[in-house]
């Protein structure tokens, strides 16, 4: 099988050098794409989160993507848990940007587990992400 992957690599491989070769000697850099960050993700990706208000929470998803939650109402002892759990409802893994309340986020607190359920999911900005760790 190896040796029918060589014809098709060689060609890509000088294609994608001759457009290198052409971008570097025109003297202009190549615009930045920002791509829009994917609108869902897995529950079991977040590595961490950073309270925002009573209703809004920010979640880091893998390395390098954020997201916004907005909850139904305030969720009064996020402000004081250093750990929360994030939980799918209707069976899918999946937390999705659209799609309502699929999740919820639980807090434990002194008088038993407060269940917070997220109302709103979006994806933030590279500044957004920015100008909040600047802030904190």
């Amino acid at each position: 099988m190896r040796q029918f992957l060589v014809p098709y690599v060689v060609p890509a491989v000088g294609g994608a050098m001759l457009v290198l070769w052409s971008a570097a000697g025109s003297g202009e850099a190549a615009p930045a794409v920002d791509r829009p960050a994917p609108r869902c993700f897995l529950a079991s990706q977040v590595n961490g989160f950073t309270t925002r208000a009573r209703d809004t929470v920010d979640v880091h998803v893998g390395a390098n993507r954020d997201y916004r939650l907005s909850l139904a109402g305030a969720c009064p002892e996020i402000d004081w848990s250093l750990r929360v759990a994030l939980r799918t409802l209707g069976g899918s893994s999946w937390i999705c940007q659209g799609r309502g309340a699929d999740a919820e986020i639980i807090v434990p607190s002194p008088t038993g587990r407060q269940r917070c359920l997220v109302t709103d999911i979006r994806p933030l900005s590279r500044e957004e992400i920015a100008a909040s760790r600047g802030r904190h």
